[in-house]
C-alpha cells in the first residue's frame, strides 16, 4: 500500500481512508477494469461476443489477468474482501450469457437440449480454464479456444 500511495502521489493514510487494505484496493482495480470494458461495448456485443472480446483484451493486460485469476481463486471465503465482488460478478456474467443463449435458442441458433443457464456456466468455466492455462503458456489463445468451444457447444 505504501508503494501504491507513492506512485499515485498520496500518503498511505489517504489510501486507508478509501480502502481497508490491499485486497479491497485490488478489488476496486478489477471493478474499474470491468466498468471501463462495459462502457465501450454496444448492446449487440453483450453476451457471448463480449466474452470473446474480453479474452482478446486480457491477452494485452497480463498483470490484470493474473490479478483476476489469483484474486478469484482466493476469494471463496465469505469473509474475504473480494468475495462479494466475485460472487456478484459470476452471477451477472452467467445471467447475461444465459439471456443471450436463450435468445439464440429461441431463434434456432443454439441447442435446446440443455438449459441456457447451464450452457452459460460452461462458457464461463471454459473461459476461466483457458485463461488459467494461458498464465502458464502464452501460446494458448483463449479467445480462439473460447470461440471454438462456443461454436461446438451451442451448435443446434
Amino acid at each position: 500500500m505504501k508503494r501504491v500511495a507513492e506512485l499515485v502521489g498520496v500518503k498511505e493514510a489517504t489510501l486507508f481512508h478509501y480502502f481497508r487494505g490491499k485486497q479491497e484496493l485490488l478489488t476496486a482495480v478489477l471493478a474499474e477494469r470491468d466498468r471501463r470494458s462495459l462502457a465501450t461495448i454496444e448492446k449487440k456485443e453483450a453476451g457471448l461476443p463480449l466474452m470473446v472480446r474480453a479474452a482478446e483484451r486480457n491477452r494485452h493486460e497480463p498483470g490484470l489477468t493474473t490479478l483476476y485469476a489469483v484474486a478469484s481463486a482466493t476469494a471463496n471465503d465469505p469473509g474475504h474482501d473480494s468475495h462479494r465482488y466475485f460472487k456478484d460478478r459470476f452471477a451477472e456474467v452467467v445471467d447475461l450469457l444465459a439471456i443471450d443463449i436463450k435468445r439464440r435458442q429461441e431463434a434456432g441458433e443454439a441447442r435446446t437440449d440443455l438449459p441456457a443457464r447451464d450452457l452459460a456456466r460452461l462458457v464461463v468455466a471454459v473461459s476461466d480454464g483457458l485463461q488459467l492455462q494461458w498464465l502458464y503458456d502464452k501460446d494458448v489463445d483463449v479467445a480462439d479456444g473460447l470461440s471454438q468451444f462456443i461454436d461446438v457447444l451451442l451448435k443446434p
